[in-house]
């Protein structure tokens, strides 16, 4: 089997769940960021882990409360037709004061199904 190897893609050419995942993250829109996930969906972030749409709902709640940051897409890399990194610089006053993350996307039937999100 061949290994995939990303490469890089306009922000623009993320597919559109992921960005009106990445919008609705950016405003705060909770409503919105979670009808880009699949029922049965996975978010890792900063160690923890939250499984489906209700615990996905309460972490990006937390998320948009917890910090005041600035968010700036960087950088988008496609691995295969369902992979995606997109990665964020973040400037704001939580711990170290900025960093860059790689958002990982895996999608099943063009939603979110697995997002891992770290330095």
């Amino acid at each position: 089997m061949p290994s995939h190897q990303p490469h890089t893609i306009a922000p623009r050419d993320l597919p559109t769940t992921i960005t009106r995942y990445l919008r609705a993250h950016k405003d705060h829109d909770t409503a919105t960021a979670v009808t880009a996930f699949t029922s049965d969906a996975t978010v890792t972030d900063d160690g923890s882990t939250y499984q489906g749409v209700t615990a996905i709902e309460q972490w990006l709640n937390r998320s948009a409360t917890e910090f005041t940051y600035t968010l700036e897409l960087t950088d988008a890399q496609q691995t295969d037709p369902t992979h995606y990194v997109a990665t964020h610089h973040l400037e704001g006053n939580f711990p170290g004061g900025s960093v860059d993350l790689r958002y990982q996307f895996a999608l099943r039937d063009d939603l979110i199904e697995r997002l891992v999100i770290e330095p």
